[in-house]
């Protein structure tokens, strides 16, 4: 059995308040520096407009100093990939000017594509800290541009552990040719890779400008006292929660090779101002790629419990102290090399659920119904006029959860990746030869409640040139939960209408060839109700009717109360 535990310095910090909270908004301001960077260098859409990246800093001691919002998932695993790369190439051997890349899964916490760009920060000769970037890239030459059907991590794409890409600031030149030659889209990749070395650049530059500032002594004080008051915050909401260890329950749809559940199951235990979260019961290692590395684990559970926690600060290290993570290794939440992983993202995403699902037994008021559980992805590729190959990716929005005193939000992305977006239609149809027909809230999606769920969507995106796709969809066969006796919500679904009249369903499906006219037909899923429904206000039911979120024939069915009778009498 391994587990995580949060680093924890265990001082307490006398450094002025007022100088700590100008240093930890002087920092938050950097990774917000780290960000625009990349957004405005980037070439790749997936990086500047959905921010399917993540831009960080940390101490010496590999202690989260802050982060940039964009995508959560790699809230908790981008200290795991700083910490690999140090104890490669040893903290004593680091110079200034070096710039590290590594994209190996089980080190970062991500699939290969998800490539962390690092370098060292030194205030004239001593090391300060470390400045770090992880983005997507829609190639690094795994057997397709993405991938449901891997059997192991060698097929996932080029592993580069911890490699030293610039050297005291000089470029290495081989390993940089490479690198590059191991993309079908080289050009992309070489685009990316640079606006993620800007990114750090940046951050190195904004941590010695705090640094010198304040000077180091004050500079570490305050943020003592910045982690401590992180902890505080976090225990003092785990110290509300009855103490106790509360279980959720649900399933990935298949592994990828074989088309049967996966029935996972998560353990919540709440002591005093402690939690911890144990996957020990976690299935065991699959054969397809829904393994999720150890890495990645630790940062699902930095999600779901900050979620709720994290009074909507900005994250530093001390919001991770009062939490541990238990797993077990050879299951599918703490898999052994060189098992495939390159959908980790969908565990993760449905450990986050499960979690929350377990804690609504404690608090149901304090977590939300589920949500459609997804973010719908396609990948897309094909070939231009003169041969080379194009590659994007699209994500979809799904319907949230209602709460004991909301409906649900309208279609978001998943909590695990809340601060990334679906491309917009105007800048998908500039690039690539569809169009987009549909996009729409769909009506009666969402699950019945005192408070409904949101909505899901349907989209329709019509081929206009030939391409392949990678299609990795999860929660179709189990629909989002409702709480306190609300109503489930419809679940995700894709299909295709093929020019010659076929319709195919599909749920996890890599390099699926698509002809021109096809239609892809995109339905995310809604969110669960909370409450009865019997217990709605007629006034909010017959609005909804009005609003088109739900049909008469349905809204008779789940709220008659509305319609002038209430046969529970509730």
């Amino acid at each position: 059995m391994s587990q995580r535990t949060p680093v924890s310095v265990g001082v307490d910090s006398d450094a002025d308040p007022i100088t700590t909270e100008v240093i930890r908004h002087g920092l938050i301001a950097a990774a917000d520096q780290m960000k625009l960077t990349m957004r405005r260098t980037a070439v790749n859409p997936v990086i500047y407009e959905i921010q399917d990246f993540s831009c960080a800093l940390f101490d010496r001691k590999v202690q989260l100093l802050s982060q940039a919002e964009t995508l959560p998932m790699f809230m908790g695993s981008m200290s795991f990939c700083v910490e690999s790369a140090v104890s490669r190439l040893g903290e004593a051997n680091l110079e200034a000017g070096d710039i590290i890349i590594s994209t190996y899964g089980y080190d970062i916490g991500s699939h290969q594509q998800d490539m962390a760009v690092m370098a060292p920060v030194f205030l004239e000769e001593e090391l300060v800290g470390y400045a770090a970037s992880k983005a997507h890239h829609l190639d690094i030459g795994a057997k397709d541009m993405y991938c449901t059907d891997t059997i192991d991590i060698f097929q996932e794409g080029a592993i580069f552990p911890s490699v030293r890409l610039y050297r005291r600031g000089e470029l290495q030149e081989d390993l940089y040719r490479t690198l590059i030659a191991n993309s079908r889209l080289p050009k992309t990749l070489e685009g990316d890779l640079h606006s993620q070395i800007a990114a750090v650049r940046t951050g190195q530059r904004e941590l010695v400008r705090l640094i010198t500032r304040y000077g180091l002594p004050v500079f570490t004080a305050s943020t003592e006292r910045m982690f401590d008051h992180g902890e505080t915050l976090v225990r003092r909401f785990l110290e509300a929660i009855p103490d106790g260890r509360y279980t959720g329950q649900g399933a990935m749809d298949s592994n990828g090779i074989t088309d049967d559940l996966v029935p996972i199951e998560i353990t919540v235990e709440v002591k005093g101002a402690d939690v911890v979260v144990d996957l020990t019961a976690s299935p065991p290692e699959q054969v397809g790629p829904i393994n999720c590395p150890l890495a990645a684990t630790v940062a699902a559970v930095r999600i779901a419990i900050i979620a709720v926690a994290g009074g909507r600060e900005s994250v530093n290290q001390g919001h991770f102290r009062p939490i541990k993570v238990l797993t077990k290794q050879g299951t599918m939440y703490d898999p052994k090399p060189p098992a495939p992983i390159f959908m980790y993202a969908w565990p993760s995403i449905a450990a986050v659920d499960i979690i929350h699902r377990a804690m609504a037994e404690a608090i149901p008021e304090g977590v939300p119904a589920g949500s459609g559980g997804d973010i719908c992805t396609i990948v897309w590729w094909g070939k231009n006029p003169d041969g080379t190959l194009w590659g994007e990716a699209m994500d979809e929005l799904v319907g949230q959860g209602a709460a004991f005193n909301r409906d649900g939000s309208a279609p978001l992305m998943h909590i695990s990746c809340s601060n990334i977006r679906n491309t917009p239609v105007e800048a998908w149809e500039a690039r690539r030869g569809f169009i987009v027909e549909k996009r729409e809230c769909v009506t009666d999606s969402s699950g019945a409640g005192k408070y409904r769920g949101g909505l899901g969507i349907d989209s329709h995106y019509r081929a206009l040139e030939e391409c392949h796709i990678t299609v990795p969809f999860e929660r179709t066969k189990t629909p989002p939960w409702g709480l306190e006796g609300g109503g489930a919500a419809r679940t995700n679904r894709f299909r295709i209408r093929y020019p010659d009249g076929r319709v195919e369903e599909y749920s996890k499906v890599t390099a699926l060839h698509v002809p021109i006219g096809a239609i892809l037909e995109v339905e995310s899923g809604g969110g669960g109700g909370f409450g009865s429904p019997l217990q709605r206000d007629p006034e909010a039911v017959h609005s909804d009717i009005r609003e088109g979120f739900i049909s008469e024939a349905a809204a008779r069915r789940d709220y008659p109360q509305a319609f002038g009778s209430n046969d529970s009498g509730s």
